[in-house]
């Protein structure tokens, strides 16, 4: 059996928060063996969004050491060396299978027990795939995923195995429209199949998607909406052959790919802490309802000030900036100097083949579309605004310049007046840029 390690501070989880996290401790003097990351991966943390997108390029990919934390916010990329010279234990390929929070102990499936004084759960979430819900067919070899960099090294293996292949992604969210960039860019037939009535629902209205599903249907991708998986068939060596669709068509394939969400791991603390939305609730400070255990990135439900209520953010942004407020405020609290309140405004983007967007705020009320949103143009440039109760609550760009970008940021946290929607229409841009 081996014997029990004791740390001041323990990281549980090994993504981008806990990478952050690590550099936040470093800069507010943690001493050499007072921290500990246990993750469950074999790789010091990393920039995940690269693995969506430049870990896929068919020439000049991204792999590691290139995009360890903390590159992806133009900070010190944070080699396994950073650690060591940091006096920082990385302890990785372990997965923790049991926490008591009374003890202040974590149990490893190898049997291995580690002590803390506090605790910080990066457990990030798990990807939702179809054989939870029993889809026939969905253990097939090349019915893929994409969480962590092991998916990422399979759909390249898999890319490389059915090269120029027909590829069928399933979901018409973030990583359904990225992975269908990627993959038509590989050179792959790809169809894109979701029972939404459009792509990514959750925050495109129907002008904004009207853009995109037009955009990648120039690109040459199929769009399958209305319908969903229903099951697959596979051939003799068990790969995936078929799709079929919930209103009776099949479509070949050869690789699969599933963005359907994901599920924040929280398993671990069940009826240990109080939980809100889905997550571990916590104060403004990352710090849950048991104290000295602090709850950060996609794991945590905290009070948001903008809009006075609790919310759960999935997005690497919130997960770089929680790990820092959390750090500060366990420094904090032990150096008796207060730290301000988390006052964060949500921020999405994406970018596939040559287009970029941004997105601030809160897309609550009615939408208002402005500039020219047809996937003809040659450089698109449009954008919408929500407003809810005259105010301006959220605004999203596609195309913009840095200073646009930052001046649609300030438009959404200062949440201006407006009286007349279709003056603002008519506006655009130019009533952001006068904020």
């Amino acid at each position: 059996m081996a014997a029990e390690k004791h740390f001041k501070y323990v990281i549980l989880g090994g993504g981008v928060a806990a990478g952050y996290a690590a550099k936040e401790f470093a800069n507010q003097g943690v001493q050499p063996g007072e921290l500990a990351i246990i993750s469950k991966e074999s790789v010091a943390p990393y920039e995940r969004p690269a693995l969506s997108k430049g870990y896929l390029f068919p020439q000049n990919a991204a792999r590691l050491p290139g995009f360890h934390t903390c590159v992806g916010s133009g900070g010190e990329k944070l080699l396994p060396e950073w650690y060591t010279e940091k006096g920082i234990e990385l302890i990785l390929s372990t997965d923790i299978v049991k926490a008591d929070l009374a003890s202040k102990t974590l149990t490893s499936a190898a049997g291995a027990t580690f002590t803390y004084d506090t605790l910080l759960i990066a457990t990030g979430s798990s990807t939702i795939k179809l054989t939870d819900f029993g889809v026939e067919g969905a253990e097939a070899n090349n019915i893929l995923y994409l969480r962590d960099i092991k998916d990422a090294d399979k759909l390249v293996a898999a890319m490389q195995a059915k090269k120029d292949g027909k590829a069928v992604v399933v979901g018409g969210g973030y990583i359904g429209l990225e992975l269908s960039a990627a993959l038509k860019i590989n050179n792959f037939d790809v169809t894109m199949i979701y029972p939404e009535p459009w792509c990514m629902p959750r925050l495109f209205t129907a002008g904004i998607a009207h853009f995109y599903e037009g955009y990648y249907a120039s690109k040459g991708i199929n769009i399958v909406k209305g319908t969903y998986a229903s099951g697959f068939d596979a051939d003799a060596n068990g790969d995936v052959s078929k799709v079929k669709l919930k209103d009776g068509r099949v479509l070949d394939a050869d690789i699969v790919i599933v963005g359907v969400g994901g599920r924040p791991m929280t398993g671990l603390f069940k009826g240990q802490v109080e939980e809100e939305k889905g997550g571990l609730k916590t104060d403004t400070f990352f710090e849950t309802s048991v104290a000295g255990v602090y709850a950060i990135g996609d794991v945590a439900s905290f009070p948001m000030k903008l809009y006075n209520e609790p919310r759960r953010v999935e997005h690497v942004d919130h997960a770089r900036k929680s790990a820092e407020q959390a750090i500060k405020a366990i420094k904090g609290k032990e150096s008796g100097e207060t730290v301000a309140e988390y006052d964060y405004l949500p921020y999405f983007y994406s970018r596939s083949f040559d287009i970029a967007w941004q997105f601030y705020g809160d897309n609550v009320g009615e939408s208002v579309l402005f500039g020219d949103n047809d996937p003809a143009a040659a450089k698109a440039k449009f954008g919408t605004y929500w407003v809810k109760d005259g105010k301006v609550l959220g605004v999203f760009l596609e195309g913009g310049s840095a200073d646009e970008y930052q001046a649609i940021a300030k438009v959404a946290r200062a949440q201006p007046l407006v009286a007349d929607l279709e003056a603002l229409g008519k506006e655009g841009l130019d009533f952001a840029a006068k904020i």
